[in-house]
């Protein structure tokens, strides 16, 4: 994913009810503090005292989006277990998704860890740490039912064109595949790029095709014609050496499997709960 040159960073608050959970991250804590302040608990160092700033592009639902104000979603819910243990509230920065792989928001200090359905892969372990997977992902052909296109290499032989989010792995997996898909700065401008014709098919995270097909506009204009296994795996992200947060990160993750949290909030903002999103297995 990838935001048009020049868009500002916004602060947005994080509200997550499901599982009993009811936490909404207020204004931003004064600066000001002594460094004291700014330690949570379980020596966890924060970037600013008594919340827990969230580095994420918007829109990517269902893990984040911006509903009624607020930025709710799978990874939104999740963090949210994270900050209540840490005994602060979690707010948001929506900011490009380029940053996220080189790790600038978290080198500079602007946040303190990164949600925003991030596929773990080895060049970006280079920059920032990774927390235990929490969802596989697999990637969805979606094309215009008016199309004839009936797989993902049917595309080529139909004469198709392509669509693909801008630097996702759904985006790197087709051009390796041979295909020049058309880049789009988000899931939204996706999913608009179908609609309007400028695309016949595209290949994105099937959770966010999942998302669009409970629309029924969506249902009856567009179907699945491939899922792709691809093997990838999601991660949240935090500066590199910060073994503090990772660890708090990973046992929230651990805790909402086993007390069933996890599986209530994947049913809340994914579907069916598929017991394999739950596995521990690195990627």
């Amino acid at each position: 994913m990838i935001t048009l040159p020049g868009r500002r960073t916004r602060v947005l608050a994080a509200t997550v009810a499901a599982a009993g959970l009811a936490l909404v991250a207020g204004c931003s804590s004064d600066d000001s503090s002594g460094g004291a302040a700014k330690t949570a608990a379980g020596g966890v160092e924060l970037v600013k005292a008594g919340q827990l700033t969230t580095c994420t592009h918007l829109p990517y639902p269902p893990f984040q989006s911006e509903i009624d104000g607020t930025v709710q979603g799978f990874d939104v819910a999740l963090i949210d277990l994270v900050a209540k243990n840490l005994g602060v509230r979690q707010q948001i920065l929506d900011t490009p998704f380029e940053n996220f792989k080189t790790g600038a928001f978290l080198n500079s200090g602007q946040c303190d860890l990164a949600a925003a359905g991030m596929t773990i892969t080895a060049e970006r372990k280079k920059n920032v740490d990774f927390s235990d997977p929490y969802f596989d992902a697999t990637q969805a052909v979606l094309v215009d039912k008016k199309s004839g296109i009936t797989s993902f290499a049917a595309v080529k032989a139909k004469g198709g064109k392509l669509g693909a989010q801008a630097q996702t792995t759904g985006e790197d997996y087709a051009k390796g595949k041979g295909y020049d898909p058309v880049s789009f700065e988000s899931s939204d401008a996706v999913l608009n790029g179908l609609r309007t014709g400028q695309v016949q098919a595209v290949v994105i995270d099937y959770p966010v095709v999942q998302g669009w097909l409970k629309d029924k506009a969506n249902a009856d204009a567009f179907q699945v014609v491939d899922n792709l296994d691809t093997g990838e795996q999601y991660g949240f992200t935090v500066k590199k050496g910060n073994a503090e947060l990772l660890a708090a990160v990973d046992k929230a993750i651990g805790d909402a499997r086993a007390d069933g949290t996890y599986k209530k909030l994947y049913e809340q903002w994914i579907g069916p709960y598929d017991a394999s999103a739950a596995s521990p297995a690195a990627s």
